[in-house]
């Protein structure tokens, strides 16, 4: 196959899924924080403000770092982070269907993220430019492990859905 190709379409990816990311950390700021807090707080998740602040920055940060294909297994792992932690709180109750309010989405941009830390992030990436080699099997799992493992330990110290917000 067309190296050129490849590249072409992982460029596209990253840029898909990472710029997604980026614009949804915007529009958590732009629609305002506060309410992006008290919605966090709504849902069982402590501190509202800190918690809304986190994932706005993050999903700027991790959204650049895939799009920019820069240390694409750590940033797709804070991406799948992020994705899990939006899909238990927010989503999984609606089951799997976005059209329900469901996991679906979510689902669909962890894999698309994590399939780029096995793939790796082609030759037009910041990755390539600085002599980066992280991809393959063992990415893919530390990329998903360390994304759930991130998650779970916030859900366990901060996610109370069933005390008085």
């Amino acid at each position: 196959m067309d190296q050129n190709a490849i590249d072409l379409g992982l460029l596209l990816l990253r840029l898909t899924v990472g710029v997604t990311l980026v614009l949804h950390g915007i529009a958590k700021y732009r629609g305002g924080i506060d309410g992006v807090s008290r919605w966090f707080k709504s849902e069982g998740l402590s501190p509202g403000l800190l918690h809304a602040h986190l994932a706005a920055a993050g999903e700027i940060i991790f959204g650049f770092g895939v799009a920019a294909g820069l240390l694409m297994p750590l940033s797709g792992m804070g991406y799948v982070g992020v994705m899990i932690a939006a899909g238990w709180i927010g989503h999984r109750k609606n089951g799997f269907f976005i059209i329900k309010d469901g996991w679906e989405y979510v689902f669909v941009l962890a894999m698309t993220t994590s399939s780029l830390a096995l793939l790796g992030p082609g030759s037009w990436s910041v990755d390539n430019w600085l002599g980066i080699e992280m991809s393959g099997i063992g990415w893919f799992i530390a990329t998903w492990l360390g994304g759930a493992g991130s998650a779970i330990a916030m859900l366990a110290t901060c996610y109370r859905p069933d005390v008085d917000q």
